[in-house]
């Protein structure tokens, strides 16, 4: 089989729910060995492509390839190297972590029973493998069932929405966690509305809104849009005025100590420097301002919310 660069594409995916089409004719493409998030409100239609992706939903149109194997045509083949995890992982509560790993492993042969001991390993869960999962945390939970994903030697692992309900320590923990995955060359698509989050987290991100892809690419590239300049200087108004009308520059207003512009263009933060100084105005401060996730996601999405 060829490897290919992208370890999820759809083309074209769509699905309907009766008269709601809750996926349309979505283009999407997952690069290997990388955390991928996959961000829209509730009722984005996230959960329907993870579904389908699996073969949990059938879709109504489009094609769709994981590990460069077309699904659902050879479904089995591409999920024998796929982990995944949709709403919270269930598990036996009365039995330990190890234990229900070796429920899992006990279905899948020996090589699954031999990677017990470093998926726990993996998860950081070794020094708390053999306690009851009564006792786990949701966090803790969360690792656990990325463990048992870990059995199979996954290339790719699928989480839908795992920050749910995380306290900021089991959100750390779980970054950590996919810092350490994909540094072994796996690939981590998950799904979530925690933007932040995933600014911190991913290395790359799609945004759906009512079905359909509105964005995606490196984090850096979604959150660059205009070019914004945090300019500190000395007499804000005179800097002001002297700049209306400069074609470099979008919007400008003024500041406690200074300026705020978004640039037209690229080009233009010298020239803008070298007009302020000319004119006598002591400049002490030129930043440019990066727009964060979630102020993008709010720009590209139609809506602040809705159903589940």
């Amino acid at each position: 089989m060829t490897t290919t660069a992208n370890i999820i594409e759809t083309h074209g995916l769509c699905k309907h729910f009766g008269r709601r089409q809750a996926v349309a004719d979505l283009d999407l493409s997952v690069p290997r060995g990388c955390a991928f998030g996959f961000l829209g409100h509730n009722g984005a239609g996230k959960t329907t492509v993870i579904r389908m992706l699996l073969g949990l939903t059938r879709a109504d149109a489009g094609t769709m390839r994981i590990l460069g194997r077309p699904v659902p045509a050879e479904r089995a083949a591409a999920l024998a190297r796929v982990g995944a995890i949709v709403e919270e992982p269930n598990f036996h509560r009365h039995l330990t972590g190890r234990e229900n790993l070796r429920v899992s492993a006990a279905a899948r042969g020996p090589d699954a029973r031999r990677r017990i001991d470093a998926a726990l390993r993996r998860v950081g869960l070794s020094e708390r493998a053999d306690e009851r999962v009564r006792s786990y945390s949701q966090g803790m939970r969360q690792r656990l069932g990325v463990a048992r994903c870990l059995l199979a030697d996954p290339e790719l692992l699928i989480l839908d929405e795992p920050m749910n309900g995380l306290d900021p320590g089991g959100i750390l923990e779980l970054r950590t966690m996919i810092a350490r995955l994909t540094g072994e060359g796996r690939t981590v698509f998950l799904s979530s509305h925690l933007l932040d989050e995933v600014e911190n987290t991913c290395d790359a991100a799609a945004v759906i809104d009512q079905g359909r892809l509105v964005a995606q690419g490196p984090i850096s590239e979604l959150v660059g849009g205009a070019l914004e300049l945090d300019i500190g200087c000395d007499s804000p108004r005179l800097a002001l005025d002297l700049l209306d009308g400069d074609p470099a520059i979008a919007t400008a207003r003024q500041t406690a100590d200074g300026l705020r512009i978004r640039l037209a263009g690229a080009d233009g933060v010298a020239s803008i420097n070298e007009r302020l100084v000319a004119a006598g105005i002591g400049v002490f401060r030129l930043a440019p301002v990066r727009e964060s996730l979630e102020q993008r996601f709010l720009e590209i999405t139609s809506r602040v919310g809705g159903q589940s």
